[in-house]
């Protein structure tokens, strides 16, 4: 069909119909569907125009979805045929479904697509590897971030080993003037997320660990896993009175109003604390055993870009995608949004000092990602959501962290073969 047939097939629907979505897929516009609704502004001051002084002719719209409607609309938009051209990605299987589908085109032939490694372009592609179906765009790092003057009050250093970041956590509690971490259970995820999956890669090293749970050689009842959970569960002394209540924005507020000496982060919170604290902060990477020659972050895949199969714009969508490969879109990005950092091969200057100290640990310690986004989560329970579950309950003391590697272990055994 060409593209002045389907504009008058379009102008008769929406004639037709007041319930149609504004910013589906029409020819001669691109329409970039995302749950980051936050970025709304860096893509219309500085991506889009960025494109633009290239590619004046092909106009780009950023629509923004709020990011917990976003799979369920998506997958509206592509059952009612109004999903737009590029389709931002969540990692593995929710995107991988999306392909299965038959709603995201292959992208294999995509110039530039060899500026990603191996690793970037695993969270979207086929298990087989044999189809990449979303470009790479960003990953996020886990670590902990920390007041720079609670540390100088307590008279504490960045710690480097295990046993020195809990003889800060203890000094700055006993000093007084600050709580030694700010987190909470109320809401769960982040327990694991930056509890669980942030100190656990020291534990079961990584990405051998994550690879061996795959193919079922390790278990959750293993040692690695037991005491990561251990380790987990000894949080609880550090935490502001009340934890069990406080919830995600509850712990970022009171770290950002300058009351917590650590933060567990992920480096998707640089931007808020940017805006909001009036003190200096810095981040150190979580700290391994003493003695230990190697040392594992979670440097986990978390965004990317593909294309509607169905797109009318697809050819003016591939040249948007092939600029996304370049070094251009690499450096704005990574700027643009400190802590989501670039997943191309391209060299990156990062400007914002906490971003680039967090990026730099990728030069010293090995990569991995949270293990239970690659084929571990596709059952039932959902091991992702288990994990938040168990990890808090650690926290909270109602479970023994051998509990909680039996809990999570039977759950990925009802399903998952490799386990049975």
């Amino acid at each position: 069909m060409s593209n002045k047939v389907f504009a008058k097939g379009l102008a008769a629907a929406l004639a037709a119909s007041v319930a149609l979505v504004p910013l589906m897929a029409s020819a001669g516009e691109l329409v970039i569907e995302s749950w980051r609704n936050d970025d709304i502004d860096i893509w219309n001051d500085q991506i889009i125009p960025a494109f633009n002084k290239e590619y004046p002719e092909i106009k780009v719209t950023f629509s923004p979805t709020p990011p917990t409607d976003y799979n369920a609309l998506i997958n509206a938009k592509f059952a009612g045929g109004t999903a737009g051209d590029l389709i931002t990605c969540r990692p593995f299987d929710a995107s991988l479904e999306l392909y299965k589908q038959g709603n995201l085109a292959p992208l294999d032939d995509i110039a530039g697509m060899d500026n990603f490694s191996d690793v970037a372009k695993s969270a979207w592609q086929t298990d087989d590897g044999s189809v990449t179906f979303c470009l790479p765009m960003a990953s996020v790092i886990h670590g902990f971030i920390y007041n720079k003057e609670a540390f100088e009050a307590a008279g504490v250093e960045v710690p480097k080993t295990r046993a020195e970041f809990y003889a800060a956590l203890d000094k700055i509690k006993e000093e007084g003037s600050y709580i030694p971490m700010a987190m909470g259970t109320a809401d769960q995820w982040e327990a694991a997320t930056m509890g669980f999956q942030n100190i656990g890669p020291n534990y079961w090293k990584g990405e051998e660990g994550r690879k061996a749970l795959i193919d079922g050689s390790q278990k959750f009842t293993d040692k690695p896993y037991v005491d990561t959970f251990a380790e987990l569960a000894s949080w609880a002394s550090y935490l502001p009175d009340g934890y069990e209540a406080i919830s995600y924005p509850d712990a970022q507020n009171l770290f950002s109003l300058g009351r917590a000496a650590v933060y567990p982060a992920g480096s998707w919170d640089i931007s808020l604390f940017n805006s909001q604290a009036e003190f200096e902060f810095g981040a150190f990477p979580p700290p391994p055993a003493e003695g230990s020659d190697t040392c594992y972050i979670s440097d986990h895949t978390d965004i990317a870009l593909g294309l509607n199969a169905k797109s009318p714009n697809a050819a003016e969508a591939k040249v948007f995608l092939e600029w996304m490969t370049g070094s251009e879109f690499a450096s704005l990005y990574s700027n643009a949004l400190p802590g989501f950092f670039s997943l191309s091969n391209h060299k990156v200057e990062i400007t914002d000092p906490v971003a680039n100290e967090f990026v730099s640990w990728r030069q010293k310690c090995e990569s991995t990602i949270r293990n239970s986004y690659q084929i571990l989560s596709r059952g039932t329970p959902n091991l992702e959501n288990e994990l938040w579950n168990i990890s808090a309950q650690v926290i909270n003391g109602t479970v023994t962290p051998e509990e909680a590697g039996k809990a999570a272990e039977s759950g990925l055994a009802k399903w998952y073969a490799p386990h049975q």
